[in-house]
C-alpha cells in the first residue's frame, strides 16, 4: 500500500514538533519563585523537588529585587544547561564532571552548599540479604547475584553518576541481555517517581536520604536496607556561569555566595524539621568531611 505525500509530511511535521517540545521543555522553569525584575535561571534536581531550593530563592529574592525560574534537571543534563548557557547556576552532586567543568573554564566558584548521604531500599523481606552486605559494592553484588528487582534511574543524573560506579567497584558491568528487561529496571525518572514505582513492584533503588525522609510516608512495601558505607555521601556545590555570561551573572554569583553565608546555611541545615521532624541535608560544615 502506497502511503501519500501528505500523510508521510503529517507524520515528519508531528516528528518535528515532539522533538521541538523535548528541547523546549529541557529549558522550562518547572517553577517561579518571586518576581522581581530579573530573573536568574538554576538548574537543579531533588533540591526543588523538594522544596529546599525555594525556602532559599524567596529569602534572596526579597533581599535583590530578583526571580528565579527552577529548571528540573539531574546533575548531568544541569551541567549541560549550564554549559550551553541555558541557565546560570547548577545546583549539582557529580564532583567529577563539576571538577571538570571549572577545569575547561565554563563553569566557575564550584562552591560546597551541603549533603545528604544514600540509602539502599529495599523489600522488607530483603531476598538478595543486603542488610548483611560489609560495603555498598557487595549490596549491589548480592542483588545482582540474586537477581532481584533493582531500579535504575538511567538518566545521567548524579545518582545514576554513583550508582553506575558502585557496579564498577562491585566488578559488574550493568549490560548485555542478562539485565536489560529482567530484573534491572531503568526507568528515566527522577529520584520520588523511581522511590514509588520500586515500591510498587517491591524492588531495590538508591534513593537519597531527603527524598526518603518527605517520601516515606507513602512507601508501603519497602524499608532502609543499607546505609553508611562513606562512598554513600553526597556532596552538592554551586557553579554558575564565568564572569560577563549573560546579565544574570552578578546574581548567579551572588545567589551561591547567599547560601553558603551563615544565613544561607541555617536554612540548609534545618530544611524539614518542620515539615517531617527531621532536616533533610546536612550543612557544608559537615559535608566538607566528605568533600572531594
Amino acid at each position: 500500500m502506497k502511503i501519500s505525500k501528505k500523510i508521510k509530511l503529517g507524520f515528519l511535521l508531528i516528528l518535528f514538533v515532539l522533538i521541538l517540545a523535548g528541547i523546549c521543555q529541557a529549558d522550562t522553569c518547572k517553577a517561579t519563585y518571586g518576581n522581581g525584575i530579573l530573573s536568574v535561571k538554576l538548574a537543579t534536581g531533588s533540591p526543588g523537588e523538594l522544596g529546599l531550593l525555594k525556602e532559599l530563592a524567596e529569602v534572596f529574592n526579597r533581599e535583590h529585587n530578583t526571580s528565579m525560574c527552577w529548571i528540573k534537571a539531574g546533575s548531568g543534563k544541569s551541567l549541560e544547561l549550564l554549559k550551553n548557557k541555558k541557565v546560570d547556576i547548577a545546583m549539582v552532586h557529580a564532583p567529577a564532571a563539576e571538577k571538570q567543568a571549572v577545569k575547561d573554564g565554563w563553569a566557575i566558584k564550584r562552591v560546597l552548599i551541603g549533603s545528604n548521604e544514600f540509602y539502599i531500599v529495599g523489600p522488607k523481606s530483603d531476598p538478595a540479604g543486603i542488610a548483611y552486605a560489609k560495603s555498598a559494592a557487595d549490596a549491589y553484588a548480592r542483588i545482582a547475584k540474586s537477581q532481584s528487582n533493582f531500579l535504575s534511574r538511567g538518566d545521567n543524573s548524579g545518582t545514576n553518576k554513583k550508582e553506575l560506579a558502585i557496579w564498577k567497584k562491585a566488578c559488574i558491568d550493568p549490560e548485555g541481555d542478562w539485565y536489560e528487561g529482567n530484573w534491572y529496571i531503568i526507568t528515566k525518572t527522577f529520584m520520588m517517581a523511581t522511590l514509588k514505582k520500586a515500591d510498587q513492584i517491591n524492588g531495590y533503588f538508591m534513593t537519597d536520604s531527603s527524598t526518603w525522609v518527605a517520601g516515606k510516608k507513602d512507601i508501603k512495601n519497602l524499608k532502609v536496607l543499607f546505609k553508611g558505607d562513606p562512598v554513600l555521601i553526597n556532596t552538592y556545590h554551586g557553579l554558575c556561569q564565568p564572569v560577563g555570561n549573560g546579565k544574570s551573572q552578578e546574581f548567579a554569583s551572588k545567589f551561591i555566595d547567599f547560601i553558603a553565608s551563615k544565613q544561607g546555611q541555617k536554612i540548609v541545615g534545618e530544611y524539614g524539621k518542620g515539615l517531617y521532624g527531621e532536616a533533610m541535608y546536612n550543612d557544608a560544615e559537615y559535608a566538607k568531611q566528605y568533600n572531594h
